[in-house]
């Protein structure tokens, strides 16, 4: 499943994971802690949208 930011449109892809912020690859969305904040833009979690 892929994840994207309604602000910047950063993508989250959790077969890929985020390694350069310590994500895992296959780390699922749930998993990822609420205060995560996109790369890009620094929006919350709650302003992804599943893509």
């Amino acid at each position: 499943m892929k994840y994207v930011c309604d602000a910047c449109e950063w993508v989250y892809d959790e077969e890929k994971g985020y390694p350069e912020g310590g994500i895992a690859p296959g780390t699922k969305w749930e998993d990822i802690p609420d205060d995560f904040e996109c790369p890009l833009c620094s929006a919350g979690k709650d302003m992804f949208s599943e893509a």
